[in-house]
């Protein structure tokens, strides 16, 4: 009991200091080159992500060409 207990504040006050520092954690892992390259990879493959990341950098609109 005593333990669950422990347990649930220690993961309460984990996120509590993750949402708090969220921004010094999302540079400190995107410090790292592979791990920034595991979350480019990964946000490419969502449709929407990948056509707005394309279309700024070509300068078209897929869904436009498609019609």
């Amino acid at each position: 009991m005593i333990n669950r207990l422990f347990s649930m504040i220690s993961l309460a006050v984990s996120f509590y200091f993750a949402y708090r520092y969220r921004y010094r954690v999302i540079n400190a892992m995107l410090g790292r080159k592979w791990l920034r390259k595991l979350a480019v990879g990964l946000a490419m493959q969502i449709p929407m992500v990948r056509d707005k990341m394309m279309g700024s950098v070509f300068q078209f609109n897929r869904s436009n060409q498609m019609s």
